[in-house]
């Protein structure tokens, strides 16, 4: 979210951003919300006018009062000077009243209107326009024939999504054995590497108030992702970065504070609404899955150089892994409006023989701190945070990376030396059938 002055000294920028990202339904929007702001700042002034005068005229009512006991005729000056002060009392409630009301109006088209972009980010309309900067790792592909990843699954006796289909429908499963073992080790080393980073772990709350919804993302987002408990103000978090930089609502942080570098597991629930394809089934897109989250809050002029560090980590993690990665940088049109910007970390998949997404690295400037009122107390004052986050590892899909890049001729999966000690020891897996 933008500040309101910015909008309204700089209405060409604020256009042109929003040309950039394909937007130009949203371009009336701030005209519009200049048009509103304008009348809400006449209207706070001319409120503050009136109970200026009503403090005076108040006073005089007094004195006259006070005289009309010597000079009866001042009674008269009295009364009318109340009558007054009644009229503008009305008004006033009136201005107060529509002061409310604009400011709603205001905030609400504000929270559509998209952040500026950093000048870096490639300009394009959706995500065919996005940019590969670097590969880490050599794509490999084997002589051997990859199984799709739920038949690799199920050669362990380590997946049941028909029973999970009987007990909560389409999008969910069952993990079992050293499939099930497998996931809870990735997870483990991902938060044991960023502890080794210097960051906090934390376990968040899984369900937040709508409030918070708001702060952390914008309402196209939450449209398609969240679900909400019926009767009450909770949503059930759709990645634990919403519960992370919600702790910071209505906060004011000692600049000494800073960074407040986090990490965070938790469940994560989706809608996921639509049709994906045929590499979308399986457990690749699901409703309910597992995460280690990073989350940075930070002094807005070191935002950029956690940004480069936060997705250096993610290549760092799955490459000690054995799986070849790219960085893909996003376009204009693939970025959320609340974020600067933003890469995906994609992994290789040699059945496939593409790469696909399994982290997102975003730098979301001081949008998230003004929408959920964070400050920074410094030496010259008062000022907004930036705030980033990226996935860790988001298993059981980054399984799917680790399965086919570990496969080997005869079914079995190697497990990498960094991951043993999660595992057992072991130092392969070997199918039941």
């Amino acid at each position: 979210m933008l500040d309101i002055k910015f909008v309204r000294e700089n209405p060409e920028i604020v256009k042109e951003n929003i040309k950039k990202k394909f937007q130009d339904e949203k371009l009336p929007l701030v005209d519009q919300v200049i048009a509103l702001d304008a009348e809400n700042r006449k209207t706070i002034q001319e409120a503050q006018d009136l109970r200026t005068a009503r403090n005076t005229k108040s006073k005089q009512v007094g004195v006259l009062m006070g005289q009309s006991k010597k000079d009866p005729s001042k009674l008269a000056e009295a009364e009318a000077l109340k009558a007054e002060v009644k009229a503008d009392a009305d008004r006033l409630a009136f201005l107060e009243n529509r002061e409310t009301e604009l400011a709603e109006e205001i905030r609400k088209i504000m929270l559509v209107i998209p952040n500026i972009i950093d000048p870096s980010v490639p300009i394009g309309p959706d995500d065919s326009c996005n940019v590969e900067v670097q590969r880490f790792g050599e794509p490999v592909t084997p002589d051997f024939e990859i199984p799709y990843h739920t038949q690799i699954m199920e050669s362990f006796d380590g997946i049941d999504m028909d029973a999970a289909g009987r007990v909560s429908g389409n999008g969910f499963y069952y993990l079992m054995g050293d499939i099930a073992r497998l996931h809870e080790a990735v997870l483990a080393y991902a938060r044991d590497f960023m502890i080794d980073k210097g960051f906090t772990f934390c376990v968040p709350p899984f369900m937040i108030h709508g409030n918070v919804v708001e702060g952390v993302m914008s309402q196209t987002e939450m449209d398609a992702m969240m679900y909400k408990i019926e009767g009450e103000d909770l949503y059930l978090i759709g990645t634990s970065e919403h519960s992370m930089i919600g702790k910071f609502i209505d906060q004011i942080i000692p600049e000494e504070k800073l960074p407040q570098t986090l990490t965070s597991y938790s469940p994560c629930f989706r809608k996921e609404k639509g049709a994906h394809g045929i590499e979308e089934r399986g457990v690749y897109r699901i409703h309910q899955f597992e995460k280690q989250e990073m989350v940075v809050v930070c002094k807005p002029e070191d935002s950029m150089k956690w940004y480069e560090q936060m997705w250096r980590y993610s290549v760092e993690l799955f490459r000690s892994l054995d799986i070849p990665v790219r960085q893909l940088e996003c376009c204009s049109g693939d970025l959320a409006d609340l974020k600067v910007k933003s890469c995906d970390i994609e992994a290789w998949s040699p059945r496939q023989q593409k790469y696909f997404e399994v982290c997102s690295c975003s730098n979301l400037g001081d949008a998230q701190a003004r929408r959920l009122k964070m400050r920074v107390k410094g030496e010259k004052g008062t000022y907004l945070p930036h705030t980033l986050n990226n996935t860790v590892v988001a298993p059981p899909r980054m399984l799917i990376a680790f399965l086919e890049n570990n496969l080997q001729a005869d079914g079995s999966v190697k497990i990498p030396a960094v991951l043993r000690p999660y595992m057992g020891g072991k130092e392969v897996l070997i199918p039941k059938a």
